[in-house]
């Protein structure tokens, strides 16, 4: 009986672990501590209420000794140890938890309400598991090695019939649905091993527990167990913990952790104290040193406890907002010192180590007489250009060809012959507005270009990601590529001869002959995301599947508190391995087809890693979302703007199909569900307030985001039709996310004083109207366009963690908050209007200088004057040098 017992719950479990960890977002606290509390309940009623026990005074034992064991002997005693270890590890665990994440648990599914019962269900399971090993161990006792066996056997072949169960299930689940076989053929080759290490560890750890539950029993392997993983996860959380973030109770954790000890020392004289002790109890007599251990514990506790502050004494965004401005100023410093020909050549050799390309003398003309704030750092165009030098010319031009030939592969081709700009064959009409942008910029200096063939990216997201091995040594040999004694200014003669026409016959399978792997509608982090970071970083190592929790490893590189303070480094996905579940070009993009060679492709923007070649967008160009305020829909002064948080949308970050609900991770989802409190299912998130304790000091606080959404005002939501989605995925967001709004005026956005810009499928093409209007940007983005070396955050727009940990805390630093604190009090900060002013006004300003159509074409012609060169036969002798 308990033989089937234990393959029935074995079975369980695992399916009762599976649904909780596919929806951990969802879940609650842990009740896993309070195990041994039952299995010592069991044990007191079933066996140690019922027995006579004796006792035995030892002469030489000190007062503690004596009062140790006195409490020991009470037959209630067991219970009540683990009952305080328990507790205290509940305690603890609540109080060194990590904020949660802002990953959505959607009440419009079943989910939401089932979790936390199947938690409490496999709680008790794990009960049950342990009973009835416990049973099968001591079924055979006094047999010697043969009973020994029979009961390891009889506990391995009850695991082998749950494995075989689940074998077959997965086989039939193979077979009948497509998005499960889809999922294990492309189980990342991280996941496998992963897997396969934790299975080893599983394996390891049930035999040592076996032996330890044959050995001792299995209240106390249980009870031992529970408090190691408790001391194990507590210490590590504490032990990073990057207080004041996240402001997390050590007061209580150390009392949690106190409680804990004094259950294990309680249980240990309990097992010791009896005459007539169970032969497989751990200690006679519990040691010195186990004694010195948890005192020990206790100590480091104590330590953790002192040390930790919860309050600065000033605000992050202040600090940030001074040091942007030191990075402005030296941007502005060395950005533009060339005021001649001669200078800017000059700095050109001494920035990039080389002579600028032929043709420079027209682009600064070009620039000059269309008064650019930046003629010399144009850093970005080398970033990107870098490990093309690893490829021969006419590898290049071969793969320009590759890319444009067909039309599968979703690159336009644009072809510069004779000065004239023209779009190649076979090219889609479905980006008219996108070619005819870039035809009307590039004809502006198209004279001064020689004879070309370009690939430009037709879908919003980047392509090429090269894995981090190659791509390095591919920019070595790139900055090897040095000064020319004597450069020519010639190209060469048969350029156009050099590159191959488009062919006219189309083949068959054009998938077949792609370099591209489609992977639209997949999850890609494992397989693009990932790729181009170091073996040994986070995002290749790490595989984060807990989306409950934030990942605060991941936030803080590129993090001051709850705040962004590095908008590059956030960029960098290598130390962020959560971003796989918490954008839609990582979950399932609409349409990806990306290489791992180095393809040359020109994208209008890309995330970290990717090797695309940026250039101005012609969405903006063609002013796709024009600035343009009329006098029904005026650009007020910001005094005058409506105190609110705005943003309109769609669901078009990615696809959510097969039911497998990945739209509540994306990034624009989670944002309309967090800024709105959509059902009451958002967490409590922090806000830095004045402290109640130290006056003059700051801390974090928790408010529920229900009583944030009425202390600043937000008006975020989706219009109406949920796009991008099948199945009951496109029901599930209508529910989650109604009452969906109508589509408004674009010009309408001028009246609110806060603007909210979030990811596409790509870059945001809003961003450059916000930053012209003055209204102040707030921008989540994982995307990076060709202007990002160029405008700084917290001097021209506020920028956001794309997890949105601290949307809240920074919409609360401008907009002023007015709060009721937990013991009552009024907490009421004033807003940083001017602050909010200062930065709209830089913004604008800013934009207005750097930002221009004017701009668009310096950047595009000195990009496309690099390219030429790289392109040439003869490009290790090609250089501009002044006569």
């Amino acid at each position: 009986m308990a033989w089937l017992l234990l393959v029935l719950a074995l079975c369980l479990r695992a399916e009762i672990t599976r649904q909780v960890v596919h929806n951990v977002q969802c879940a609650g606290r842990s009740w896993e501590p309070l195990v041994p509390l039952a299995l010592a309940v069991w044990d007191y009623c079933t066996i140690r209420r019922k027995s006579r026990r004796q006792y035995h005074d030892d002469a030489g034992a000190n007062v503690y000794e004596m009062g140790a064991q006195g409490i020991a002997r009470a037959p209630y005693a067991a219970a009540l140890a683990v009952a305080l270890m328990g507790v205290g590890g509940m305690l603890a665990l609540a109080s060194t938890s990590s904020p949660h994440s802002t990953y959505i648990c959607a009440a419009s599914l079943s989910f939401r309400a089932a979790i936390p019962y199947l938690q409490r269900f496999g709680t008790v399971l794990d009960v049950v598991i342990v009973a009835c090993i416990g049973q099968l161990m001591n079924s055979h006792e006094g047999r010697g090695f043969k009973g020994c066996a029979v009961r390891f056997a009889s506990v391995g072949w009850a695991f082998l019939f749950s494995a075989g169960f689940w074998i077959v299930v997965g086989f039939i689940y193979w077979v009948v649905q497509e998005t499960g076989r889809k999922w294990l053929l492309t189980i990342p080759h991280l996941y496998f091993w992963s897997v396969l290490r934790l299975g080893l560890y599983t394996a390891f750890t049930l035999i040592c527990a076996l032996a330890s539950i044959s050995h001792i029993g299995p209240l106390t392997t249980v009870t031992v167990a529970a408090f190691t993983s408790l001391l194990t996860i507590t210490t590590a959380s504490a032990w990073t913990n990057g207080h004041p973030f996240p402001p997390n109770s050590f007061g209580l954790a150390w009392s949690g952790i106190g409680m804990a000890v004094l259950g294990m020392e309680l249980y240990f004289q309990a097992e010791t104290v009896s005459e007539e002790r169970p032969p497989r109890s751990m200690f006679r007599k519990v040691p010195a040193w186990l004694q010195l251990l948890l005192l020990s514990i206790l100590v480091f506790w104590t330590g953790l406890w002192v040390t930790h502050k919860n309050a600065v004494n000033f605000h992050p965004i202040d600090m940030l907002i001074y040091e942007a401005q030191s990075q402005q100023q030296a941007y502005l410093n060395q950005s533009a010192t060339s005021t001649t020909l001669p200078q800017a050549v000059h700095n050109y050799r001494v920035r990039y180590h080389r002579q600028p390309p032929p043709g420079f003398d027209a682009w600064y003309e070009y620039a000059t007489n269309r008064s650019s704030a930046v003629i010399d750092d144009f850093d970005s165009i080398h970033r990107d250009l870098l490990p093309f030098y690893a490829l021969t010319p006419e590898e290049i031009r071969e793969r320009t060809w590759t890319m444009i030939s067909l039309p599968w592969n979703d690159a336009a081709g644009i072809i510069v012959r004779n000065h004239q700009v023209t779009v190649a064959p076979n090219v889609p009409g479905t980006h008219q507005w996108m070619l005819d942008g870039l035809i009307e910029m590039i004809k502006k200096f198209a004279e001064h270009l020689p004879d070309m063939d370009l690939a430009f990216n037709l879908n919003d997201e980047c392509r090429v990601n090269v894995p981090h091995e190659h791509i390095e040594s591919m920019r070595r040999k790139g900055e090897a590529f040095g000064l020319i004694p004597k450069p020519e200014r010639t190209y060469s003669p048969d350029r156009a001869e050099q590159w191959k026409p488009i062919p006219d016959r189309l083949p068959d399978d054009p998938e077949r002959w792609s370099p591209l792997a489609h992977l639209s509608w997949q999850k890609i982090f494992h397989r693009f995301g990932n790729n181009a970071c170091p073996a040994n970083s986070p995002a290749r190592n790490d595989r984060k599947w807990d989306t409950s929790s934030l990942c605060t490893s991941c936030t803080y590189p590129h993090s001051l508190g709850a705040f962004l303070a590095n908008w590059t480094l956030a960029a960098d996905v290598c130390h962020q391995p959560d971003l796989a579940d918490l954008h839609g070009l990582y979950l399932s993009p609409a349409a990806f087809k990306g290489s791992r060679q180095l393809y040359p492709i020109f994208s209008q923007s890309k995330a970290g890693g990717f090797n695309d070649i940026l250039y101005p967008s012609a969405w903006n160009y063609m002013d796709k979302a024009q600035y343009a305020p009329n006098d029904e829909h005026p650009d007020l002064d910001f005094s005058e703007k409506q105190p609110k948080l705005f943003w309109r949308g769609a669901t078009s970050e990615g696809v959510s199909h097969g039911n497998v609900d990945q739209w509540r991770g994306m990034t624009r989802q989670r944002f309309v569900h967090l800024a709105n409190d959509i059902n009451g299912t958002n967490p409590d998130m922090p806000l830095l307030l004045p402290s109640e304790k130290i006056p003059g000091m700051l801390e974090y606080k928790y408010f529920p985001t229900s009583k944030l959404t009425t202390l600043l005002a937000t008006d975020v939501h989706f219009v109406d039709g949920i796009a991008r989605c099948f199945g009951r995925d496109c029901e599930d967001q209508a529910r989650e996310f109604a009452p969906l709004v109508p589509p408004s005026d674009f010009q309408d956005h001028w009246k609110y004083k806060y603007l909210l810009d979030l990811d596409g499928a790509g870059f945001s093409g809003r961003f450059l109207s916000f930053l012209q209007s003055r209204s102040l940007p707030f921008k989540a983005a994982l995307f990076r366009e060709w202007w990002d070396d160029r405008v700084t955050p917290w001097v021209h727009f506020v920028p956001l963690d794309l997890r949105g940990h601290g949307f809240w805390a920074t919409l609360a630093y401008f907009a002023g908050i007015d709060a009721s604190s937990a013991s009552g009090k009024e907490l009421k900060v004033p807003a940083r209007q001017k602050e909010a002013e200062r930065i709209a006004t830089e913004g604008k300003k800013w934009a207005e200088t750097v930002l221009r159509k004017e701009d668009m074409e310096i950047y595009f012609f000195r990009l496309l004057l690099e390219w030429a060169r790289l392109t040439d036969d003869k490009r290790n002798v090609l250089g501009f040098a002044l006569e």
